[in-house]
C-alpha cells in the first residue's frame, strides 16, 4: 500500500456514547463508538506538494487508487438481450466517472475470468484515451458460459496487487447464481481477497442469490444492493464509482485494547449498515486486537462494542476498553499511526436510576441490529412455509422500523406484509409478493438509520 504522510491523511475523530454506570454485580458494558473522517487533503490523483512526478504515470500524475470492474458475461445475461447491453452501458458509465490517473481494468466473468481491458495481466491509467479504449472493448463483450465468481475475484486480486496504490477496489455485477464452482471455492477466494481490496457487489434482475452477493460485500467490506431493473444500472454504477473515487485512505483498523480480565463479547459496525467484525480480529500486541474497517473518505460510521468486565465493588471504576483508529505503515518499518482514540469506562454505583438507564445510542443500534436479524429470519421462515413464524418475525421488524424511524425499511416491509398496527407489530403476510420486492428487502435489511443525537 502507498505510504500516507500526515499531510494527506484525513482527520479522524472518535466519540464514545455509553452509560458507564453498572449496578452491584454488573459486568456487561456497551458503547457506541462514532468514527468520523473529514478533510483528507487528498490530491485527486495529483502528486503531493514537493513530490516528483513518476514517469510510469506520465507527467504530473501519481495514481493513488486502482479499480477493477467485474462484469457478468454468463449466458443468462442474454435473457433478455437488453440486460447485457445495460451492463455494458453501466460499466462504460463507471469508467467515465474514473478520476484521471486512476489504475483500472475490466474483467469479463463467466465460468472463467478474462481481463478484457487492457489485458495481459496489466492495468491501464485512466485518461481520455484509455477510457475510450476501454469503452470500445466493452462493446465486444457478449454473453455465454457459466458463473464462477471466485475466479473473477482472484483475477481482480492479481491485477490490483500489481498496483502500488493506497486504495484498491472492485465493483462486481452478477445476474445469476454461482453454479459453476463449489460454495467452498467462493469462500476460499473471499478469504484470500479479504484485507487486500474492498468490493461493492450488485445483483441485477431476480435470478441471483442474495446471500452470495451480500456475503461478497460483507467479506470485502463493500456495499451490496439489487438493481431489479437493468435500466437502472448506469446510474447505480456511476454512484458506486464516484463513491470509490472519494476514498482517501485504506486499511484503517479499529484497535481495541482491554485490561486483564476483560472479555470482548462483540464488535459490530452498526451504521450505515450492520456488519459483525468480531471474528475478524487480528492480534496487535498484549491484550489488543485490530478490526478491519476498509477504506475511508469524508464520512462517519458507528460501531457497537460490548465487553464483560470483572465484578467490582460499589464506588469503584475502571477502564473497560480503549478504542483507537490505527493506520499501519505499509512498509512495516515504522510504528502504526494512531489517528484518534476514545475510552470506554465502567463505574459501579448503588444509584438505581443511573445504573438502569439505557444509553439512547446503544438502545437505538441494539434495535437496528435486531431489525436486520428478524427480517432475515422472517423471510427465511416465509420461504420454508412457516407462515406463523414469518408473520411474528416480520411483525417485530415493522415494530422496530417504526420505533426507530427507519422509513426506508418500513416501506420495503410494506411490500411484503399488510401493516395493521405498526406500533404493536400487527401484520398480515401478503398473499402475493413480487420477487424483486422480497429480494430488495433481504438485500437491504442490514441498512440502518442513525440515532438522532
Amino acid at each position: 500500500m502507498a505510504n500516507f504522510s500526515k499531510s494527506n491523511v484525513p482527520q479522524f475523530s472518535v466519540e464514545v456514547y455509553q452509560n458507564e454506570f453498572l449496578p452491584e454485580g454488573g459486568r456487561e458494558v456497551n458503547a457506541i463508538v462514532t468514527v468520523t473522517s473529514t478533510g483528507g487533503g487528498t490530491t485527486g490523483g495529483m502528486p503531493l506538494a514537493g513530490s516528483a512526478p513518476s514517469p510510469a504515470y506520465g507527467p504530473g500524475r501519481v495514481p493513488d487508487a486502482a479499480v477493477v470492474l467485474m462484469v457478468d458475461c454468463s449466458g443468462s445475461m442474454d435473457y433478455p438481450p437488453t440486460k447485457m447491453r445495460n451492463a455494458r452501458d453501466a460499466t462504460a458509465a463507471a469508467i467515465g466517472a474514473l478520476r484521471e490517473g486512476t489504475w483500472f481494468a475490466v474483467v469479463a466473468g463467466t465460468h472463467v475470468a478474462r481481463d478484457v481491458y487492457p489485458g495481459n495481466g496489466r492495468l491501464a491509467v485512466a485518461d481520455a484515451q484509455t477510457k475510450a479504449q476501454a469503452k470500445d472493448a466493452l462493446r465486444k463483450l457478449s454473453a455465454g458460459g457459466g458463473t464462477a465468481i471466485g475466479t473473477w475475484l482472484r483475477l481482480a486480486d492479481r491485477l490490483l496487487g500489481a498496483a502500488d496504490v493506497g486504495i484498491r477496489h472492485g465493483i462486481l455485477l452478477t445476474d445469476g447464481r454461482n453454479e459453476h464452482e463449489e460454495p467452498e471455492d467462493l469462500r476460499a477466494a473471499l478469504d484470500s481477497c479479504a484485507g487486500r481490496f474492498t468490493c461493492d457487489a450488485r445483483g441485477v434482475g431476480t435470478d441471483w442469490e442474495v446471500k452470495e452477493v451480500t456475503g461478497i460485500a460483507a467479506a470485502l467490506l463493500g456495499t451490496a444492493d439489487i438493481v431489479a431493473d437493468p435500466a437502472g444500472l448506469a446510474a447505480d454504477f456511476t454512484r458506486m464509482m464516484e463513491n470509490a473515487m472519494g476514498k482517501e485512505v485504506a486499511d484503517v483498523a479499529l484497535r481495541l485494547w482491554t485490561p486483564v480480565g476483560v472479555e470482548i463479547r462483540f464488535v459490530k459496525q452498526v451504521a450505515p449498515t450492520v456488519t459483525d467484525l468480531t471474528g475478524r480480529r487480528t492480534g496487535a500486541g498484549p491484550r489488543a486486537g485490530d478490526y478491519p474497517t476498509g477504506s475511508w473518505g469524508d464520512e462517519s460510521r458507528d460501531y457497537h462494542v460490548c465487553v464483560l468486565v470483572p465484578e467490582a465493588g460499589l464506588g469503584q471504576e475502571m477502564l473497560a476498553a480503549r478504542v483507537s483508529l490505527i493506520l499501519p505503515d505499509p512498509s512495516g518499518t515504522d510504528a502504526p499511526q494512531t489517528l484518534s482514540q476514545g475510552l470506554v469506562r465502567a463505574v459501579w454505583t448503588d444509584d438505581m436510576v443511573a445504573s438502569t438507564s439505557i444509553n439512547p445510542q446503544v438502545a437505538h443500534y441494539t434495535g437496528q441490529a435486531e431489525l436486520a436479524q428478524v427480517i432475515q429470519q422472517g423471510l427465511d421462515a416465509r420461504k420454508s412455509g412457516d407462515f406463523d413464524g414469518a408473520t411474528a418475525k416480520l411483525g417485530r421488524a415493522v415494530q422496530l422500523a417504526s420505533a426507530s424511524g427507519n422509513q426506508d425499511t418500513a416501506k420495503l416491509l410494506s411490500k411484503v406484509v399488510d401493516v395493521v398496527d405498526a406500533a404493536t407489530g400487527t401484520v398480515r403476510l401478503k398473499a402475493k409478493v413480487a420477487e424483486a420486492d422480497e429480494m430488495t428487502l433481504e438485500t437491504r435489511s442490514t441498512k440502518t438509520v442513525r440515532v438522532k443525537k
